[in-house]
């Protein structure tokens, strides 16, 4: 593997559209005029032909006075269509009915505990996260690191992380590996290394070879996988 040096190209983290020929590609932390409970790690993108008021409109019921975030980590993926629906849309099911009479000025007052409405918690997607075409994550949900979502899925319960899941609601359809690599993935954590170094690590970090990528990771650490 060539050695990377300090010189070397790579996508300026704080460009909206790394690819300037292709600019349904976003770098999504840099969208202007973000939710301040949305939380976006770098490199991770979207890519929708809609354009950047793409993403902020597939954040569904998100109302800043419920406090529930949307976290996602570093070097994810979101293909377009993907949506995230937060608590705000969630109605409560211990009444008769479950229209929500309290949102409505002229209902407001009624009754004590009246907007206590549901809530799942954050939304919470780990680092090198795909999420395919037409995803919908519900909410309260924790996608762990290296998961695959498959097109169209709805996501209504955790995945674990390096785990493919699809369909309606998500099943697990298989593990990318075996537990014992998943941890050591997970120590790695290859994410959270200097940009120089994931740079240099790219043969490794897209190729199988999960012993080569821990010599590699030893190197950056200066201890043992």
């Amino acid at each position: 593997m060539s050695t990377a040096t300090s010189g070397q190209r790579r996508p300026d983290p704080s460009a909206l559209h790394p690819l300037p020929e292709f600019p349904r590609v976003m770098f999504v932390r840099n969208l202007p005029d973000l939710p301040e409970n949305v939380e976006i790690g770098e490199y991770t993108y979207y890519d929708d032909p809609d354009g950047p008021e793409a993403f902020r409109r597939n954040i569904l019921y998100h109302y800043q006075f419920l406090g529930d975030r949307l976290v996602i980590g570093r070097f994810s993926a979101m293909a377009a269509g993907t949506r995230f629906i937060m608590n705000g849309g969630n109605h409560r099911l211990t009444g008769v009915s479950t229209y929500p009479f309290a949102i409505f000025a002229g209902w407001h007052g009624l009754w004590d505990g009246e907007l206590a409405f549901p809530s799942r918690g954050d939304t919470v997607v780990g680092n090198d996260v795909w999420m395919g075409y037409d995803a919908l994550l519900m909410p309260g949900v924790q996608v762990g690191d290296g998961a695959v979502i498959a097109a169209r899925s709805v996501v209504t319960s955790d995945v674990p992380p390096y785990t493919i899941v699809g369909g309606n609601p998500a099943k697990v359809i298989r593990s990318r590996y075996d537990d014992t690599t998943v941890a050591r993935l997970l120590q790695l954590a290859w994410w959270d290394w200097p940009v120089d170094a994931i740079t240099e690590a790219i043969p490794l970090i897209s190729q199988a070879d999960v012993d080569a990528l821990a010599s590699f990771g030893r190197s950056v650490s200066g201890g043992a996988d």
